[in-house]
């Protein structure tokens, strides 16, 4: 699933490509509901909010999309291919077109039912109105192991396995700790930490994690690295042990057992 860098991604290149341009909209897929009302409509504006896309066309409708697991996003500057017969949704102007295919979502919203759901996201780092006030204070309710919290897209959104991994790897914290023990402070380096990992996927539209190992392939200049996400039974690249890779919640979480242990953590002292 497309994490939270990549969705601001597109936002950023639909502004810049799509906004103001009048489409034709029809669904190959055959399920034309959505393309019936937004066919004929200019598009006004785009939204990112952790992993959903919000399109806001004349007339007030509003069209939201979240990929999942399987979907994809294409676009086209000129002439655009034959979509696939699975393309659910295409839109096509005389300069742009985009063809969208395996979405978990892609629905019309009227305006409170889209504020409905953006108040059930948590709190998007790399969005300007993001409060970390607000984003401590619900990542930390409960005993839920921090790694797994970070994942509820209802405290944090945009946060995905590979920046869970590598920010967490980055700030000395381990993925077991008890969430309602993570400090103001750690949280502080954590919360800066993903914002510079997903910021950097933004723009660049992949993540190099500081300190990664460098490419096998020397030749090879654009490409993702990281620290030890995906690199199980691997070396840290700060302390040389093995870096350990092991199931939480049906997902793999990774980590180094010697940067990562409980004596990095301070924790709020108790109120006597």
């Amino acid at each position: 699933m497309p994490e939270g860098h990549s969705i601001h991604r597109v936002a950023r290149v639909h502004r810049r490509w799509l906004v103001g341009r009048r489409f034709t909209a029809d669904s190959p897929q055959g399920r034309p509901e959505v393309a019936r009302v937004l066919s004929g409509r200019t598009l006004l504006g785009v939204d990112a909010h952790g992993k959903h896309l919000f399109h806001t066309f004349e007339g007030d409708v509003r069209l939201h999309l979240h990929l999942g697991l399987f979907g994809r996003i294409r676009h086209f500057r000129s002439e655009a291919p034959v979509p696939s017969p699975a393309c659910r949704l295409r839109l096509a102007s005389t300069a742009a077109t985009l063809h969208l295919s395996g979405p978990s979502a892609c629905e019309l919203l009227a305006p409170e039912a889209e504020a409905v759901l953006r108040a059930r996201l948590g709190e998007d780092p790399l969005r300007a109105d993001a409060s970390p006030d607000r984003a401590y204070a619900r990542l930390t309710q409960g005993r839920m192991p921090l790694a797994q919290a970070l994942l509820d897209q209802g405290r944090i959104a945009g946060v995905g396995n590979i920046v869970r991994a590598e920010a967490l790897f980055l700030t000395g914290l381990p993925p077991l700790l008890p969430a309602c023990e993570l400090a103001r402070d750690a949280f502080e380096t954590l919360w800066a930490a993903m914002r510079a990992l997903l910021e950097d996927g933004a723009r660049d539209g992949l993540i190099v994690t500081p300190g990664a190992p460098p490419l096998p392939s020397p030749g090879r200049k654009r490409a993702e690295r990281f620290c030890v996400y995906g690199r199980t039974g691997l070396p840290c690249p700060r302390c040389g042990a093995k870096v350990k890779g092991q199931l939480l919640a049906a997902r793999t979480i990774y980590s180094c057992a010697a940067c990562q242990g409980v004596d990095h953590v301070r924790r709020p002292r108790r109120a006597r």
